[in-house]
């Protein structure tokens, strides 16, 4: 790049004015110079580009001289550059609607309730804007845009910010500022075809989040509306933020339909698409989008979560098998004449066997990217999971009930235990749907690699629902466990060396045996805080992906034993009662 070390403007006559033409040479040639150069892009192309370069000329003024004189030195003391227009992009709209704040607006935030109104009523607007195709729309401090649309060869409707806060309509050609939105022509199309004629933007600020941990990108939200319903687009309405500093945060695209009291932000129809400091929430509805910043997830190392994956789709595999000629089993063989204990612990291999699968699944599906397929992976996720933590209530209830010899011979005592264990999660799974709590979940790992899965997204409902309800279980299992610990441990010895050999023998089993009926290998989900969080992984992994299995070598074995000490009885051989306070119940 030539350097102007120093350049006298001489009075204007007529002596220097090929001084003049030779400064207007200069400016063109730099300005092709630049425009030809692969540092550049399309936004140096507009005619009203001279001097193309974003690095701004450093003016010195010799000693003596002002700023007013005619001495002027320009120095490009960087050759690296990018272009920059001359004046804003876009047109700024024909027409302006200022309206007053609305009551309950504390100049800094609005109501997402009294935003959902000024949407619903901003069709009263067209009137103000007479004989303009646009006006901007100021009411407090929401700032907004609404234009006509033409009734027919509908185009793309691209609206910005400027560097002001100023919102335009902008070109095609227009550079891209931090934040645009566009309307594809098929929901302009869609809008005149239900006599709709206009589409509105705004942009409201001060939206703040239930969570602590989180927030919205800006503070804010963006509503969009068309007069009418727009929905299942082919082609996206994409809202894009460049220039994004998210600080580790994650970023998720956020939609709420407006309707209710109760604002629930959720993914159904948004992707959320990153791209060199850019976020874009590409959607095929109109209603209220925000961008919701998230505190990352304690990431596990790639290789731990490799080996956990391997291990989770192995154990839950050969869960499901064996589980499955568990119940096959019991159906061929022993249906007719099995106790109500088997019966219940039937009931849980049904629910264990359906959440090893659903769980399996759930990643396929999550991958589908279909919003309301994976709502249905998590609620029947969540409603096995529920159910197996219910079963183990129910296990733990009548084992307590044989310990303490307490009749089970209640009028439709199996009917109202199902009825507890399979419609007591039916109840909860169900609110979930209602208030919209499934969701995708990104599990990520320190390579940057990740894993998407439909669950529940809010983390708080999660540690409710979830970990509260097995907590409420696992003290009652517990208690039964330690009491049943109690009565094996001060059993009498049997008479006989073999005799004690095989009680002993039988005695430990039972004992590993209840330790996973009562499905107290879950609690060591409790311990998955600090230095204990890798081992607790593996350890739950192992005991809970396998429990599938481990159960179906104790029900196996089981009825093996039943049938050994049934035929003991049947020889004539007798043993004192106090030896028979703890029996196999199945």
């Amino acid at each position: 790049m030539p350097k102007i070390t120093s350049l006298r403007r001489l009075p204007l006559d007529a002596k220097h004015r090929w001084m003049f033409v030779a400064i207007l040479f200069y400016g063109i040639l730099v300005k092709n110079n630049i425009v030809g150069s692969s540092d550049t892009n399309d936004t140096c192309r507009p005619k009203n580009v001279l001097f193309a370069s974003a690095i701004k000329p450093q003016y010195q003024f010799p000693s003596g001289l002002k700023e007013t004189d005619y001495n002027l030195t320009i120095n490009f003391s960087n050759k690296s550059h990018h272009c920059v227009p001359c004046k804003p992009p876009g047109k700024k709209p024909g027409g302006a609607i200022t309206l007053p704040r609305p009551d309950r607006n504390n100049g800094t935030g609005i109501s997402m309730e009294d935003a959902a109104k000024i949407m619903n009523n901003i069709s009263v607007l067209l009137e103000s804007i007479g004989n303009d195709s646009t006006a901007t729309i100021t009411i407090g401090n929401i700032k907004g845009v609404i234009t006509k649309l033409p009734p027919k060869n509908q185009t793309n409707i691209i609206i910005g910010t400027t560097t002001s806060g100023d919102i335009n309509i902008l070109e095609d050609n227009d550079s891209m500022t931090d934040f645009s939105v566009q309307i594809p022509s098929e929901a302009s199309a869609m809008a005149v075809k239900k006599n709709s004629s206009f589409a509105a933007l705004l942009v409201f600020p001060g939206i703040l989040q239930d969570d602590p941990k989180s927030f919205f990108l800006n503070n804010e939200g963006i509503g969009i509306e068309m007069g009418t319903e727009i929905s299942n687009l082919s082609h996206t309405i994409d809202i894009t933020y460049r220039n994004v500093n998210k600080n580790g945060s994650i970023a998720s695209c956020r939609s709420w339909d407006g309707k209710g009291k109760k604002v629930i932000w959720i993914t159904d129809g948004c992707k959320t698409k990153e791209t060199n400091g850019s976020i874009t929430c590409q959607c095929s509805h109109l209603t209220f989008f925000a961008i919701l910043m998230s505190p990352p997830p304690g990431n596990i190392s790639s290789s731990d979560f490799t080996s956990l994956t391997y291990i989770t789709s192995i154990g839950c595999g050969l869960s499901m098998f064996f589980l499955a000629v568990a119940l096959f089993m019991y159906c061929l063989i022993r249906k007719g004449k099995a106790s109500q204990a088997t019966k219940i612990l039937m009931n849980l291999f049904v629910s264990m066997f359906t959440l090893n699968f659903s769980f399996l699944v759930n990643e396929s599906i999550a991958n589908l990217g279909n919003f309301g397929a994976c709502v249905a992976a998590a609620a029947v996720m969540h409603y096995t999971m529920l159910a197996t933590i219910s079963w183990f209530f129910i296990e733990g209830l009548h084992f307590y009930f044989t310990l303490w010899k307490l009749p089970t011979d209640i009028k439709h005592y199996m009917m109202k235990i199902c009825a507890a264990g399979w419609g007591t999660p039916a109840v909860v799974v169900i609110a979930l749907v209602a208030l919209r709590q499934y969701d995708y979940m990104v599990i990520y790992t320190d390579n940057g690699n990740s894993a998407k899965m439909c669950w529940i997204s809010n983390a708080v409902v999660h540690q409710g629902v979830n970990v509260g309800y097995y907590a409420v279980v696992f003290i009652f299992t517990f208690i039964v466990f330690i009491m049943t610990v109690r009565k094996i441990v001060l059993l009498k010895p049997a008479e006989g060396k073999a005799q004690e050999t095989s009680s002993i023998r039988t005695n430990a089993f039972s004992i590993l045996g209840l330790f996973l009926l009562l499905g107290i290998t879950w609690a060591f989900a409790f311990f998955s805080y600090g230095p204990l969080l890798i081992a607790s992984y593996y350890i739950f992994t192992i005991l809970n992906s396998f429990q599938g299995f481990f159960l179906f070598i104790y029900y196996f074995n089981s009825s093996k034993i039943t049938r050994e000490d049934r035929s003991f009885t049947a020889s004539g051989t007798t043993t004192d009662t106090s030896n028979t306070v703890v029996t196999n119940p199945h």
